[in-house]
């Protein structure tokens, strides 16, 4: 990207917060253009303008398809005709921004253009900020396929993200079945095929098999998605590091793990379990889920202590081994990070745009607000933002572990 060098003694003097028009708009232009690459999970939605003086509500319709014409007409007869139905679905509004103060030490001394170079930072941090809010939607989607575990031959079938292990990985069968869901529920393409969004790291083990084709090996320049890189079945992949990943924090400041200390027998289950480590007061496990001899439990209090003093209550009695291991249990089996791939079809969510006031630029000249001597300036970003699943079943969202999964992070 070239590096736009401006002149800023133009308004460097002003005491006024007031920027020229023609200002105004390169910024605003700039910081969006800056944040349209971070929007992936924006690119398939149906856009809608910002509601203009219409409280924060936003209306999002649907159309409900006509059922089939089977009668025949009668000649001469004109039929009765059908009607339009439209539902609609409604989502609030939210605003969201961030901003950087400068000083007027920092302007005169530094080299490069302050201004241009916190706008970078500031359309990047909103791109990923609002295409984080789109992908939270859209993950918590209803229609989701896990990953069998495969070794050799035999293959497992696998029904809560719990139990996915090293073995669940991503595999062309499961995208050909979400295709084939979505066809079924006559979701429409996105131009010709259905798409999906998917980390690099499910990627890698997807990339690998005989009926992946490279994106350049299909499509020209001109027609490719932002982050596209491949196409498996009629389903065009969209890459992003930003793709869901689902994995717990540690359970403590010093360890991913816990560990039983003491054994709880069958017939005198309790609910407390001391474990080994130490627990600080400030280790956030009150409603943290937890993974306990493969099944999940929620912590309702915890009593911490130094190590072997320490001790959890959880929502369930339970009989338990001493030495057994409890992991995180907001991902996979044994803590593993597990990767949502996102297979859509058209019409499936709607979204506000981020232009006509869904992104603003803002900056405040030296000598805004309580500042007698100019000594402050300020640069930032505010967005009012929505996303909305509108059809359920035009998406579906494949859940499965990585060659990764063991040190991926959630995000």
């Amino acid at each position: 990207m070239m590096n736009t060098k401006l002149d800023l003694t133009t308004f460097a003097t002003q005491t006024t917060a007031d920027l020229s028009a023609e200002m105004k708009t390169y910024y605003e232009k700039r910081l969006i253009d800056l944040a349209s690459p971070k929007l992936v999970h924006d690119q398939f939605g149906d856009q809608y303008p910002i509601p203009q003086n219409g409280g924060k509500t936003i209306e999002f319709r649907k159309y409900s398809p006509l059922d089939k014409a089977t009668a025949p007409i009668t000649e001469g007869v004109t039929p009765d005709g059908n009607s339009l139905s439209v539902s609609t679905v409604t989502a609030e509004v939210d605003q969201y921004g961030d901003w950087i103060g400068m000083s007027d030490m920092l302007e005169m001394t530094a080299i490069d253009n302050n201004v241009v170079q916190v706008t970078k930072l500031l359309g990047s941090q909103a791109g990923r900020t609002l295409d984080t809010i789109t992908r939270e939607e859209l993950v918590g989607g209803t229609n989701v396929l896990y990953a069998p575990k495969i070794s050799g031959d035999t293959v497992t079938e696998v029904t809560a993200r719990e139990d996915l292990d090293g073995a669940a990985k991503l595999t062309p069968d499961l995208i050909f079945k979400a295709k084939t869901e979505l066809a079924a529920m006559n979701a429409d393409t996105i131009d010709d095929c259905y798409v999906a969004i998917i980390h690099p790291y499910a990627a890698y083990d997807l990339m690998r098999c005989e009926e992946w084709k490279d994106v350049h090996k299909y499509a020209q320049p001109e027609n490719i998605y932002n982050g596209e890189i491949g196409k498996l079945g009629g389903v065009r992949f969209i890459e992003t590091s930003e793709a869901k990943i689902f994995a717990g924090a540690n359970l403590t400041a010093g360890s991913k793990t816990l560990t039983v200390k003491t054994a709880i027998s069958a017939g005198s289950e309790s609910k407390t379990i001391a474990v080994k480590e130490a627990i600080a007061s400030t280790d956030d496990l009150v409603g943290r889920e937890v993974l306990i001899g493969g099944e999940k439990y929620t912590v309702e209090s915890v009593s911490a202590a130094s190590a072997g003093s320490a001790a959890i209550t959880i929502d369930t009695a339970i009989a338990v081994a001493a030495n057994t291991v409890i992991y995180p249990g907001e991902g996979g089996s044994n803590g593993l990070a597990v990767f949502a791939t996102l297979v859509l079809g058209a019409h499936a969510y709607g979204l506000t745009e981020i232009t006509g006031g869904g992104l603003q630029h803002i900056v405040k000249q030296l000598g805004y607000g309580d500042d007698p001597l100019n000594q402050r300036s300020s640069c930032g970003w505010k967005a009012t933002k929505a996303a909305k699943r509108l059809v359920e079943p035009y998406m579906i969202r494949i859940e499965s572990c990585s060659s990764f999964s063991d040190t991926a992070k959630a995000n």
